[in-house]
């Protein structure tokens, strides 16, 4: 068996440290109960608490092993955007239009360009207000129009040039799909998804397609989901750029109006599309052709309007609160946009890597390939997250953005259903991740002891269901308060 490693204050005063020991123990116990758990018997899990302020270990099992941490990557990517773009960084989308403006007329005798940067929070759900009457493009329409813009003779163009608009290499064909596959663009829109309506009958019956939402040009579905079950295992197949989706397996029988949400093909087309119908609404000519420019220095043209995003912390907050995959990619496309111009993956997970490796952190350890945790080839080991959790805590200049966007145990985001009713509730942040077959957390503790502790805990290729391998997580999780 394994040696289970705990290094326990002998600075305290006596009373807290017989607590802290017996705490420590608590914790060796419940680590040897997982060990010999049959749910665990294939399974590999490791464990690694520090010292936030220190960096100094208090606990450890398994914490140099390699995992796949899924969501909890994310740690990573939104730790390195808020170091190397900065809490305030606002991505900046141009309206801008080639060839000549006739001012006194109003007429555009050339092409209208949505030039990208990335920015994807453009018609996004989370920064939508309940006022909101209009979409973006709508919005954008308005502007336009204020302008004293009646007539655009060319077409409208995407151009979505920052990136290569490509998905990471590894991710599955059955991620694609569905809306937590939905990638990193040059120009997003809408969150880069869209929203299926079914309504469905008794169990084993076909269900029907009643809506969709929003109405994507081009988008072709192919229906083979039958009722049955409690929970939605309807998954959609489809890849970037390409309208066909396959729609296949289960949702709850007698449903009205049950959503199913996917990727969007092509969400720059999208954009576009989007902006050239509402210029119609809008009473601005234009012929409605779409086009995407993916070739930089195609679309240089002069600058009708600006439009700014929020900025870079509370993007941060809803890529972690929500676990939001899209915002993740992006960030980490960004970081290699800004960096050294190339918008690609692989050119962001190095200088993600860099940029902690300049930290002095040790990442021998760390294989990043992607920057949400979505790809099964990701891995981390226990000791490496810890320690960047460590390095964030120190740094007055992301702390304080990267703490706020942690869920909070028994109250939000992945941590709600965590804790609640122990010492854990509000004590913890920490980011939760799930993919197949592997189960993480990772983030801050505040004991009762008032000491402030980060951790990561990590377990892969359990034989249980996620929910039951959640509890025993969950089970260890609340003893780090009692230290």
């Amino acid at each position: 068996m394994k040696k289970i490693l705990f290094c326990v204050g002998f600075v305290f005063c006596n009373a807290i440290f017989i607590f802290a020991q017996t705490a420590a123990e608590k914790l060796k116990l419940q680590i040897e109960k997982l060990q010999k758990d049959a749910d665990l018997k294939h399974a590999v899990f490791g464990v690694c608490i520090l010292n936030a302020k220190t960096g100094k270990l208090v606990a450890e099992y398994n914490s140099e092993i390699s995992l796949t941490p899924a969501s909890t990557l994310k740690t990573l990517t939104t730790g390195a955007a808020l170091g190397l773009l900065g809490k305030n960084f606002r991505y900046e989308t141009l309206l801008q239009y080639t060839g000549k403006y006739d001012s006194a007329k109003g007429v555009i005798d050339g092409d209208l360009v949505i030039k990208g940067s990335g920015d994807p929070t453009l018609n996004s759900q989370y920064f939508r207000k309940k006022e909101d009457t209009l979409e973006l493009a709508e919005t954008w329409a308005k502007i336009l129009k204020e302008k004293g813009i009646k007539k655009i003779t060319g077409k409208i163009i995407a151009d979505n040039s920052c990136f290569d608009n490509e998905v990471p290499s590894n991710w599955i064909w059955g991620d694609m799909g569905n809306y937590y596959g939905a990638p990193a663009n040059g120009l997003s829109y809408s969150d880069n998804k869209f929203a299926l309506y079914f309504k469905s009958g008794s169990a084993g019956e076909k269900t029907e397609i009643v809506s969709q939402k929003p109405l994507v040009p081009g988008l072709k579905i192919t229906n083979k989901v039958t009722a049955g079950g409690s929970d939605d295992n309807a998954f959609i197949f489809g890849s970037p750029g390409n309208g066909d989706r396959m729609i296949r397996g289960t949702i709850p029988a007698n449903q009205s109006k049950y959503e199913v949400e996917g990727s969007m093909p092509d969400p720059a087309y999208y954009c576009a599309f989007s902006l050239a119908e509402a210029l119609k609404n809008a009473g601005i000519e234009n012929s409605g052709k779409v086009e995407v420019v993916s070739e930089k220095g195609k679309t240089n043209g002069k600058t009708l309007y600006t439009h700014k995003s929020p900025v870079l912390e509370k993007i941060v907050y809803y890529t972690n609160m929500k676990s939001n995959n899209h915002y993740a990619e992006t960030l980490l496309r960004t970081i290699a946009h800004r960096k050294n111009g190339v918008g690609t993956t692989s050119a962001g997970t190095d200088l993600v890597t860099e940029f902690w490796k300049g930290r002095g952190v040790e990442t021998e350890g760390l294989f990043m390939n992607d920057g949400s945790g979505l790809s099964r080839a990701n891995a981390i080991s226990p000791l490496v997250q810890a320690t960047i959790l460590s390095k964030i805590y120190k740094d007055s200049l992301i702390y304080k953005s990267f703490n706020a966007s942690l869920p909070v145990s028994g109250e939000s985001g992945g941590m709600i259903g965590i804790g609640k009713g122990t010492c854990a509730q509000g004590n913890m942040r920490a980011k939760s991740g799930y993919i197949t077959r592997a189960r993480s957390y990772a983030g801050y503790v505040k004991t009762k002891s008032d000491e402030e502790y980060c951790f990561s805990f990590i377990v892969n290729n359990y034989s249980c269901s996620p929910k039951v391998v959640k509890g025993k997580i969950e089970d260890v999780l609340v003893l780090f308060c009692e230290f």
